[in-house]
């Protein structure tokens, strides 16, 4: 008897530099009438499972596109969440990838902010860095960098209790995961992490989408953190380490190595 092959696994997030977005909207994805049909039925099978996921609006990346090293062109849509319960379907064809930001909160001795979602949340448990997906814009506003930086804000704000200007947050990198969703990484200045478990514990616990903050200096500290992992956490960290390596040994100079 043949052997079974063992299932597919997805492949692992990457972390691409990038030094400059472009944006355009294109229409939401065509759906044929039995897709939308096996859609809201996984839909209805998630918010039984979870009652607090709610259909709200959202943008959903519909392509990218590298014209040139560090430039990223993505083409995005307005979906709802619902979109993505096609995911479920295997039978669709219709693309499924998010579009969402994240901050990179470093603490002054170079460690990074890690986050627990909370149980009421899309992914329970799991561990990741503040941000989530990004909302579209009203109608006649244009989603650009500046707009998704604003996003970027709303979410350090709401999920660390962290304020920060526009000017302070710098565009790190981007990530390209499962399902081909991208996520855009800023990077805030460091602060004391005595100061970040004091803005975190002022929020509403019944508001909050984290219930729990840890701080990682590298991917050797993400095991220790019990449940599951963003699967962009690791490559993040690793590419954050060897950047602050990098950083210290400039700053040393020759001299001092």
């Amino acid at each position: 008897m043949p052997e079974t092959p063992p299932p597919l696994l997805p492949p692992p997030a990457e972390v691409l530099g990038v030094r400059r977005i472009r944006l355009a909207e294109v229409p939401a994805p065509r759906l044929t009438a039995e897709e939308r049909r096996a859609r809201d039925d996984a839909w209805a099978q998630m918010v039984l499972a979870n009652p607090a996921l709610f259909d709200g609006p959202v943008v959903a990346c519909s392509g990218t596109s590298w014209p040139r090293p560090g430039e990223l062109h993505i083409a995005w849509s307005r979906v709802t969440y619902r979109h993505y319960a096609l995911r479920r379907v295997t039978t669709s064809a219709a693309p499924t990838a998010s579009l969402s930001v994240s901050v990179l909160q470093p603490t002054e001795d170079g460690r990074l902010l890690v986050g627990r979602m909370s149980p009421a949340t899309a992914a329970p448990g799991r561990w990741q860095t503040a941000g989530g997906a990004v909302e579209p814009p009203p109608d006649g506003e244009r989603l650009d960098l500046a707009a998704l930086r604003r996003n970027a804000l709303r979410e350090l704000a709401e999920e660390t209790g962290v304020s920060a200007g526009p000017g302070e947050l710098t565009l790190w990198a981007v990530t390209r995961g499962r399902y081909g969703s991208v996520g855009v990484l800023f990077l805030a200045p460091p602060l004391p992490e005595a100061v970040l478990r004091e803005r975190f514990a002022v929020l509403a616990p019944p508001e909050r989408e984290l219930v729990e903050l840890a701080f990682v200096r590298s991917p050797a500290d993400l095991p220790g953190l019990p449940g599951p992992h963003a699967d962009y956490l690791a490559p993040l960290v690793r590419r954050f380490a060897r950047e602050r390596e990098r950083g210290r040994e400039r700053a040393q100079g020759p001299e001092q190595r």
